[in-house]
């Protein structure tokens, strides 16, 4: 299949730590590498043999974009907005990726789309267990989910593969609506998997299921085996924690 890749490049506000640590005016054009992360993630994207086109989420006031033919799509007021407008304007099978991801590898796109390619999903999403996150020496810090089989963190990788994925994207949206009422957000989730996880008794795949479900399309899960794919920019020290891996590379 013909693949087009999505970047979401949105700015957080004038209070993003890492824009403000870089002296730039959106976190994507943060230089890591001698090199703004945005440019390192549409250079892999351009060099990955699925991906047959680009688009870049950003708002209208940000600077131009880093590389020519790629189509820039305005940022709106939220994520989730964002992803359904892109979603809308290149059409499934979509890869989403995120600007703030600089260790993005062409083996971790191919390997992601095969795998989710493979599974008949609606919407696939990639994570990177504990395990293999910190198989190659210590990691920046990550956020996971502890689940029956496995301690999971995402890695800003989603595939958009049907029409029906559509249906996540606006299940994410009503998530996003509720962010600052918890119990709400919650009971979107559903309380039994919700208490299923609290007891450490939800599997991986249950879960994929369940929000799928709740979402009304078929989710699945592909669990990345690249220690670095979970490593997004949050914050400057993970800038710094960048640098170390690319210059370990070199």
């Amino acid at each position: 299949m013909s693949w087009t890749a999505v970047v979401l490049a949105g700015s957080r506000g004038a209070a993003d730590p890492v824009a403000q640590a870089a002296g730039v005016s959106h976190k994507a054009f943060a230089e890591v590498g001698g090199m703004p992360m945005l440019t390192r993630v549409l250079d892999t994207l351009a060099a990955a043999p699925s991906i047959q086109g680009a688009a870049v989420v950003i708002e209208r006031t940000a600077p131009e974009l880093p590389r020519p033919g790629v189509r820039r799509i305005d940022a709106l007021r939220s994520p989730s907005l964002s992803a359904l407008a892109a979603f809308a304007a290149a059409g499934p099978p979509v890869l989403v990726t995120t600007a703030d991801h600089p260790l993005l590898t062409v083996e971790m796109v191919e390997h992601f789309i095969a795998a989710a390619s493979a599974s008949s999903a609606d919407v696939v999403a990639g994570v990177a267990t504990r395990e293999v996150i910190e198989s190659e020496g210590p990691a920046a810090p990550r956020t996971y989910l502890n689940f029956r089989d496995a301690e999971v963190s995402g890695c800003n990788l989603f595939a958009l593969m049907t029409p029906e994925a559509e249906a996540a994207l606006t299940y994410w949206r009503q998530l996003e609506n509720k962010r600052k009422q918890p119990l709400r957000m919650a009971w979107a989730v559903g309380p039994y998997t919700l208490t299923r996880y609290a007891m450490g008794l939800l599997s991986t795949k249950a879960a994929t299921k369940a929000l799928g479900r709740a979402a009304g399309c078929h989710a699945a899960m592909v669990r990345m085996p690249f220690s670095d794919a979970a490593h997004d920019v949050d914050k400057p020290a993970d800038l710094a924690f960048a640098e170390a891996r690319l210059a370990a590379r070199d």
